[in-house]
Parts: C-alpha cells; structure tokens; sequence
C-alpha cells in the first residue's frame, strides 16, 4: 500500500489566517494546530498535514527579502519530511514572494503551493476555505508515486498559476490574480483538473539548493508622460544603485529625447543593469520594433520580454545576489531559468 503523501502547512500572515471574534468584531488570527476542527473536510483529503505558523503573522504589506528568506529557510529544513508545501500569504504582495521563492528554489522537485483569501476563514463567504482545501490537494497529487507540481504555484479562486507569472489584479473580486503571458497550469471545478503539458518537469533529479543571497539595492522607474530629466537622474543617481527596472509603454517604447538616451547610457556604462518591463498587464517587450525602443536596445538596456514587474523584481535581487559577471548579466538574466519568460524568437 502507498504512503499518503505529508503536507506542510506554513502560515506567514495574511486575511485567509484570520478569524472574526463575534463579541468584538476584530480580527484575529487562527490556530492552525485545531485546522481540522475548523475544517472537517480536510479529514477526506487522502493526505497527513502539519502545520508551522510564524510566531508573529507578517502583514503581507510588510514582506521583505529577509521574510523570503526566513520561509525559505523553513521548507529546507522540512524539505526531506514532506511531500508538499502550502504557504499561506497575504494576497497584497503573494505575486513578489512567491516569485522570490521560485528563483531561491534550484532544483525543485516537489509543489510548493502558495495561497491566501480576500475573505477570513469564518466568515459567512468566505473564499478562504476553498483556496486551502484545494491547494493541499494540489501538493498532495500523486501519478504514479511521484508529484504531479515540481515547481512553485500560486492557487486562488479556482486557477494553480506558475508563481513568477502571476499578478494581483483586484483587491475585491475573489478572482483576485492573473497569468497574463502563461496559461493557467490547472483549473477546479468538479474535478481537479491539471493541464500537464504546461507544467514543468526536472530532467533529472538533483540536489535541492536554497539560493539566500538577494541583493535590493534596486528601483522600479515607471515612465510616464511629461517625466522630467531630474526626476529621473535622481532615481539613477541614487548612491549603492545596483539595478533599474524600467517599466516603459507598450511593447517596451520610451521617450526618444537625447538627455533620456544619455542618461541610460550613463547608468549602464557605470554597471547598474537596466530592464526594460511593459506597463501592460499583458503583453510583450520588443525592443526595435519602434523607434521609440531602437535606442534603447543600442545602449545595452536588457530586454524583460513578457516577465511581470513581480517576477523581474525577483529575479533581478536574485541575480545580483549571486555576484554574475557584468557581461554575462544581460544574456542570463533574457534566458528563462524558471519559467518565467517566454523564449525570444
């Protein structure tokens, strides 16, 4: 007879850890040890799962790189005993963490679920219920002894996404996130359906590294119209300044005008790595395609194809950790090494 597979439950903070305290109407978070008092169902989940709650919930607003690391820490120390891992989160900034995560991950083979609510546990509506009971069954699901998920995902309001291609999209509707460049790698309904194909596989198996070292000495420019060349001389010039993510229009199009050019070429010649993002929810960077982007693909700026500003965010603090030489850094950082990028053509 097979094992069941152990499930690790790791609560971080966020709304879905919430409880309502009907005599006082405050929120407050819930004990996980008596999860299965609260949720019966979970009894027919086939499945043994335990349970790590922070000793202080972190508000997901107040997330950081040491959180990343710190939850990290937490799945490579129990990385041998369990078979799954959900983490619950705060909706706010699951995109940035659980993207983090993907790129500290090197050589995962096992899910590792990441999932929140808009709602608390007890109340009337709640979504939170749903998005837990499924998630563990997501990290739970077996094919012939092995896990279906090998990679980082995020699961809310019927969608499992790749983690580094997700994007919170409102703050009211249950359908809170979107995979605006990549399908959804499974769906909910009456049957828990995967879409295999989409889904990423190791070729082989190797030992599981925690990547610790994220370097934040970054920015996020967003270029709008009318942006002064002070403004974004003080943002470049910013002392310690290791890298820009330059969130442009369209499909990766920027001012043309001279001081603009220049500054980029001064940031770039100084060693600060520069890439270039869309503002479009959807979508992709092509730089050349217009005249608006020629120049910046001549002074060296690094082309984000269809990455989230999440997922760049991440995979820049990620990249600069690991101390890449400066003329391999834009070749590396344009090839996919979780997923989260499409191919150039």
């Amino acid at each position: 007879m097979a094992k069941i597979p152990n499930i690790l439950l790791i609560y971080t903070g966020g709304t879905i850890g919430m409880v309502k305290d009907y005599k006082t109407g405050a929120l407050k978070t819930f004990n996980f040890d008596k999860l299965l008092k609260h949720i019966p169902e979970l009894n027919q989940l086939n499945c043994a799962i335990k349970s790590i709650s922070l000793d202080e919930p972190i508000d997901s607003s107040n997330m950081n790189p040491d959180n990343w690391v710190f939850i990290a820490e937490i799945i490579e120390k129990n990385y041998e005993q369990f078979d799954g891992f959900v983490i619950l989160h705060g909706s706010d900034t699951m995109s940035y963490t659980a993207s983090a995560i993907s790129f500290m991950f090197e050589n995962l083979s096992k899910p590792v679920i990441f999932t929140g609510s808009q709602l608390p546990i007890g109340d009337l509506r709640t979504d939170a219920k749903e998005n837990l009971i499924t998630s563990i069954e997501i990290a739970a699901s077996q094919e012939d002894g092995a896990p279906i998920i090998s990679e980082v995902c995020l699961y809310f309001e019927y969608k499992l996404y790749r983690a580094n291609r997700t994007t919170k999209i409102n703050a009211e509707h249950f359908e809170a996130f979107t995979s605006p460049n990549f399908p959804a790698l499974g769906e909910s309904g009456v049957h828990l359906k995967f879409y295999k194909q989409l889904i990423y596989k190791p070729k082989e198996l190797k030992s599981f590294k925690v990547r610790k070292r994220l370097d934040n000495n970054i920015v996020i420019l967003k270029i709008f119209p009318g942006i002064t060349e002070k403004v974004v001389s003080s943002i470049l010039n910013i002392e310690g300044l290791k890298g820009v993510i330059l969130e442009t229009f369209g499909s990766g199009n920027a001012p043309t005008d001279k001081w603009f050019i220049n500054l980029m070429k001064e940031t770039i010649d100084k060693g600060i790595h520069i890439i270039n993002v869309t503002q479009c929810i959807g979508g992709n960077v092509i730089m050349g395609q217009y005249e608006t982007s020629i120049a910046l693909k001549k002074v060296g700026i690094i082309n984000g194809g269809d990455i989230t500003t999440e997922s760049a965010l991440a995979k820049l603090m990620y990249l600069l950790g690991e101390n890449i030489p400066k003329n391999e850094f834009k070749s590396i950082f344009e090839t996919q090494l979780r997923g989260e990028i499409s191919a150039f053509e």
